[in-house]
């Protein structure tokens, strides 16, 4: 788990395998991920973009950008937090992830960024 705090906005990361939704043999390496956003600050804030850069081990890299997260553009009140869940694919078994989300303060309008600490994605018969 990776935490960072930027403008009282802290971001923490937890990845995990889906052996289920992978298909190894294919070169197919499925993963979920929890990102949680606990506001910090003392005014409401609100995610209205992310932008993701995914790193395939020797494969390259994909960008993945796009208004809010899981079709939502979350408020958060001060000392609250949101979470949710998603995944990705690799098409290797080592990945990392890394990125930033846009939000606007409510009240002023204000807009700045956050970096999302970047994060391993592993298949787990390589940590044996």
């Amino acid at each position: 788990m990776a935490a960072e705090i930027l403008h009282k906005i802290q971001i923490s990361t937890k990845a995990w395998f889906r052996e289920d939704l992978s298909n190894v043999e294919e070169g197919s390496f499925f993963f979920n991920y929890e990102i949680t956003i606990f506001n910090a600050g003392h005014v409401e804030v609100q995610l209205l973009r992310r932008y993701w850069r995914v790193d395939h081990l020797t494969l390259g890299s994909n960008v993945v950008t796009g208004e809010g997260v899981v079709g939502e553009k979350p408020v958060i009140e001060p000392n609250h937090s949101y979470s949710y869940v998603s995944g990705c694919e690799l098409y290797s078994s080592m990945g990392r992830m890394v990125g930033y989300y846009q939000f606007k303060e409510v009240q002023s309008g204000i807009t700045f960024t956050v970096l999302i600490p970047s994060f391993s994605l592993i298949f787990p018969s390589l940590l044996n």
